[in-house]
């Protein structure tokens, strides 16, 4: 149900007026009402509370409630229409605005927003990158190349969303329709050239990105996620595949395909004149001779349709030279010239990706977004590599499974984290779920590894407390990893959204424990990096 105050919403300043005689050809609506001969919108909205004046207010069919039923809230902050079914119109009834009745309205709601901002996405260079894992750090590294370039973007991603520097944190990987094409309106009244934006399965599925013209897809990889949505696999898949496949509403117009899996070998297969990238084996872009690692950074060398070139990464990781392989080879698709956007990689950082804490002390303390059964194995592998190259070390995760999601891969996430020396289950964002359950699951998973693969398992509910317990187990030339949670800033339980950051957690811990071996350290100019 609607808040009490408005949501933040990017919004072009001066907006297009648009008759809602045209909103009604376009859509195939007829209207119910009073008469919509003089009525014009400047802008679309299906969040009651986010309705500005001059809205057309999209009362669509949700899971739980009809968008219809918060009509005359929407009316009231000066909605001049409303756009529903013929459910909708029932329970909407009789108002003094026009209720134009569409079949299935959110089917055209892409489309539709776009028409209302003015088709923004076909000014903008915008680039998508879709996959299970590797879009957020994609995303930063095309974006850097992009602004070696001399491009000015725009980023729309899980972190956070930025138009001509101004930050706003993400609620969605990719928002609705409504406000997606609005932000896109705005940044072309900016002045911003290029925008690159994951694209999830969700917005594929449910039509978030309908209306967008894509210059540019990037796929990176398929693994277990999301199956609490999706039916199956091949369901997944079929999401993912909008953004590429020649008849779908949002193909964009180059696809650059990761085929270091089988579902990439096989989108690729299926598609005409893709850019493919790979760091195995023969592809458009490849990694031509050995990855050098030195202290968690790498380099490699990317060899392209025109030559090769040296890539340098922060980002530790096989899976990260994969990542940034894939930000070269989009950055070429998109018109900049690789030798240009490749050196802008060895400086970038992702919030909650591989992201190290420093506070002085003797081990490797490491945060990271990892929920994922593929992306924790990808992560455990990486840290014992590092520990592998320092000859010495243990290593202990820190993880959990998030409630209200898919239950399938719990039991292989604690599987995958279970090769660790030390593996803490903990709750991570239970939301409506008993978190003990969740826990249960992992664990259980963690347990199916033969003793002699496997390291000590334990179960510590309070997430501080687990973390407090991984930092006082280490010693010198150890590695403790904190997985699941990255970049999040709050945990959800039954509903509320408790402050908590891992990153800010750690470094807590960390000077705790450093207060207490040498009571008069200054730890100011300790950071988190």
């Amino acid at each position: 149900m609607p808040a009490q105050s408005s949501p933040h919403a990017l919004r072009p300043i001066t907006p297009l007026s648009t008759s809602l005689q045209a909103v009604a050809d376009l859509t195939g609506a007829t209207s119910v009402t009073v008469s919509s001969a003089e009525v014009t919108v400047t802008g679309i909205e299906q969040r009651s509370n986010a309705v500005r004046a001059g809205d057309l207010f999209a009362a669509l069919p949700g899971a739980n409630a009809h968008g219809a039923r918060f009509a005359a809230d929407a009316i009231a902050n000066g909605a001049v229409a409303v756009f529903t079914d013929a459910a909708g119109a029932e329970l909407i009834g009789d108002v003094a605005v026009p209720v134009l009745v569409r079949e299935h309205p959110r089917a055209v709601l892409g489309e539709l927003s776009a028409e209302i901002y003015g088709h923004p996405s076909d000014r903008l260079r915008i680039v998508g990158i879709t996959g299970t894992s590797g879009k957020t750090t994609t995303s930063y590294l095309v974006e850097a190349g992009l602004v070696a370039a001399g491009l000015s973007t725009g980023l729309i991603g899980t972190i956070e969303t930025r138009i001509g520097g101004q930050r706003v944190p993400s609620a969605l990987t990719t928002p609705e329709a409504p406000q997606l094409h609005a932000m896109f309106a705005a940044m072309v009244e900016q002045g911003v050239d290029a925008v690159v934006m994951e694209v999830s399965s969700h917005a594929l599925a449910l039509g978030r990105v309908d209306g967008v013209r894509f210059a540019v897809g990037a796929f990176t990889n398929l693994s277990q996620d999301h199956l609490d949505f999706h039916a199956d696999f091949e369901d997944y898949f079929a999401a993912k595949r909008r953004l590429f496949d020649a008849d779908s509403p949002v193909a964009a117009r180059t696809a650059v395909v990761c085929v270091d899996d089988e579902w990439g070998t096989r989108l690729a297969a299926d598609l005409v004149e893709p850019v493919t990238v790979s760091t195995t084996g023969a592809a458009t872009w490849q990694v031509s001779g050995d990855i050098k690692t030195t202290g968690g950074e790498q380099e490699f060398t990317a060899a392209g349709p025109d030559g090769e070139l040296t890539v340098r990464l922060r980002l530790p990781g096989r899976y990260n030279v994969a990542n940034a392989l894939l930000a070269v080879a989009t950055c070429a698709a998109a018109g900049v010239d690789p030798a240009v956007a490749a050196p802008a990689l060895a400086v970038v950082d992702v919030p909650g990706r591989m992201q190290r804490v420093e506070r002085g002390q003797d081990f490797l303390a490491v945060v990271d977004y990892a929920h994922k059964p593929a992306a924790i194995e990808s992560v455990v592998t990486t840290l014992r590599g590092h520990l592998t190259d320092a000859g010495t070390g243990r290593l202990a995760v820190v993880l959990g499974a998030g409630g209200d999601r898919d239950v399938a891969k719990r039991p292989l996430m604690g599987a995958a984290a279970a090769r660790a020396d030390l593996v803490i289950v903990t709750d991570d964002n239970p939301r409506t779920e008993d978190p003990a359950a969740i826990r249960s699951a992992v664990v259980a998973g963690a347990h199916e590894l033969p003793a002699t693969e496997r390291g000590e398992i334990r179960e510590i509910g309070d997430r501080a407390a687990a973390i407090a317990a991984a930092i006082a187990w280490a010693r010198a030339g150890d590695v403790v990893l904190v997985a699941g949670k990255g970049h999040e800033a709050g945990q959800e339980i039954e509903g509320v959204k408790h402050p908590f950051d891992d990153r800010e957690v750690v470094a807590a811990t960390l000077d705790a424990l450093r207060r207490r071996h040498s009571p008069h350290t200054d730890s100011e100019d300790l950071t988190v990096s």
